[in-house]
């Protein structure tokens, strides 16, 4: 799958208009109801619509940085079988875009149709470092550029240079697997904080017909439910974004977890209680 965005611009574009949509409705809420349940319920559809773009932009992205660098060792191994071939090394890479690489074949499409535009190779593969800012492609690009200053037998940079990013790859997968379960804990933490709130209000603030059982209590039960809400809601968002920040290296990352937590939050406290 081609993916032809820029997703920098585009999440600029997505933040831009879903938080001017949220405020202009937030303020339309307050201006005519107050501070209400209803209001707030609005407020929580906003704070959805300012982070749900956001977060599957911000996931397509990564989807897309993972599968080029997923593809960089069998880019490598190409190149180095087209240098033992006799090729120079803008034409193995011109070779390397009529193969399907995923992904990195659009980006490889992008280096070739440059090149032949009148563009330097140097300025073509740095053009794609820049598409693509991934901390592999950031490794491996200045080898690229100054194997072509160098000249010479380049292949025997490359084959260890794709051992290398298959090494890094297996790593990082590996990553990936043993902090899942630490993911898992974050969500489990938030769901128990959940059942004891609800377990607190069923018990020992109210009754089943919502009348106080606290009498010393200074605060009524809706202020006492509306604090746990927000709560919840700020424990559901930064916990997501640890758990992005566990998983995939990236707070941004975490904004999928985020919204998937306040939404179980919000959900469970306001049709339960």
């Amino acid at each position: 799958m081609n993916m032809k965005w820029d997703f920098s611009r585009l999440k600029q574009v997505a933040f831009i208009a879903s938080f001017s949509m949220a405020v202009a409705v937030v303020s339309v809420g307050v201006s005519t109801g107050g501070l209400t349940r209803a209001c707030e319920d609005v407020v929580f559809a906003c704070l959805l619509v300012v982070m749900t773009p956001i977060a599957v932009i911000q996931h397509l992205e990564q989807k897309r940085r993972k599968a080029v660098d997923e593809r960089l060792p069998d880019l490598f191994r190409m190149l180095v079988q087209a240098q033992e071939a006799g090729m120079s090394l803008p034409q193995a890479l011109d070779e390397a875009s009529k193969q399907k690489f995923g992904v990195l074949s659009h980006e490889l499409e992008k280096i070739s149709t440059k090149m032949s535009w009148g563009a330097s190779f140097e300025d073509a593969v740095s053009a794609f470092a820049k598409r693509v800012p991934t901390l592999l492609v950031e490794r491996t690009v200045p080898m690229i550029t100054e194997a072509s200053r160098a000249g010479g037998r380049v292949e025997r940079i490359f084959e260890p240079m794709s051992k290398f990013l298959q090494t890094t790859l297996m790593l990082e997968k590996e990553r990936r697997t043993r902090t899942k379960p630490y993911i898992a804990i974050i969500y489990i933490g938030l769901f128990v904080f959940i059942f004891t709130i609800i377990l607190l209000f069923k018990t020992f603030f109210t009754s089943a017909e919502g009348v106080p059982l606290l009498a010393t209590n200074p605060a009524s039960p809706e202020t006492m439910l509306h604090l746990f809400l927000h709560m919840t809601l700020i424990q559901g968002f930064f916990s997501g974004l640890v758990a992005g920040k566990m998983g995939e290296g990236s707070v941004t990352s975490g904004l999928k977890h985020s919204v998937v937590m306040i939404t179980a939050g919000y959900v469970a406290l306001r049709f339960l209680l």
